[in-house]
């Protein structure tokens, strides 16, 4: 199992999350690419942590929103946003081989992840974009989503993940960031939810539901005050449940 988490999120002098304490429990980082969060300095810290850690770097591509950290959904054009996905590639990917790194996939970000779960218009744009810059390029991204499916057509290898600290509605997605109980407080639950991910390939929702899903990474909260220290409970938990920690991509 893969454990991926949103790093490289600090701005200028604006910190967010401790990156420091994340990156030796995490197999899989999404960094920034300067449009939604980042800046050059942080995204070369970034990759040189990661190449170091052997930790894969995902480019974490949003919405062109540093002042709504990407979480305002935009409508942008198909050439806007082809635009926007292809200069967040190729600046993370020239950061990383300075480094000696090289970006492994990408991942949707806030409001675009949530957009492209549906929006088939901008998930295409997405996907062609990627597809111009790199062909093979895998794609992490939400199971049944309009993004992973049009990846899928067009070739690329996709990899889906699930959220041991964030609640799920009965229908399989997630309850929205702002709705109060939409992000798990308890170490030992969200331990607990991730092992059964791993292991029997299921999640309950608020209701009681049992959901079915086979994830191929679990993603860690990481700008979440004590996420550090949930995030390691999660990864002792995997490894004594006989849960192999290796990197999707």
């Amino acid at each position: 199992m893969d454990l991926n988490a949103d790093l490289g999120e600090s701005f200028g002098t604006w910190t967010r999350g401790d990156d420091a304490a994340m990156f030796p429990l995490v197999t899989s980082a999404s960094v920034a690419c300067g449009l939604h969060a980042g800046d050059p300095v942080t995204m070369l810290d970034t990759c040189r942590a990661a190449y170091e850690l052997d930790v894969r770097v995902g480019a974490h591509l949003g919405y062109p929103d540093l002042a709504g950290f990407g979480l305002r959904s935009l409508d942008m054009t198909f050439d806007d946003l082809f635009g926007a996905v292809l200069y967040q590639l190729g600046a993370l990917d020239g950061v990383a081989h300075a480094v000696g790194a090289s970006v492994d996939y990408v991942k949707m970000h806030g409001a675009l992840y949530d957009r492209t779960v549906r929006d088939a218009e901008h998930a295409a744009a997405v996907i062609s974009a990627i597809q111009a810059y790199d062909p093979g390029l895998p794609v992490l991204g939400f199971p049944g989503s309009a993004l992973l499916e049009t990846a899928r057509e067009a070739g690329h290898p996709v990899f889906g993940e699930a959220y041991p600290g964030r609640a799920y509605l009965p229908d399989g997605t997630l309850v929205p960031r702002p709705q109060e109980g939409a992000l798990l407080q308890d170490a030992g639950e969200i331990a607990g939810r991730a092992v059964r991910l791993a292991t029997k390939g299921e999640i309950e929702a608020v209701d009681g539901t049992v959901i079915r899903v086979r994830p191929d990474s679990l993603c860690l909260q990481a700008d979440t005050p004590g996420s550090a220290a949930m995030a390691a409970v999660v990864r002792k938990s995997l490894a004594d449940a006989g849960v192999e920690l290796e990197p999707f991509a």
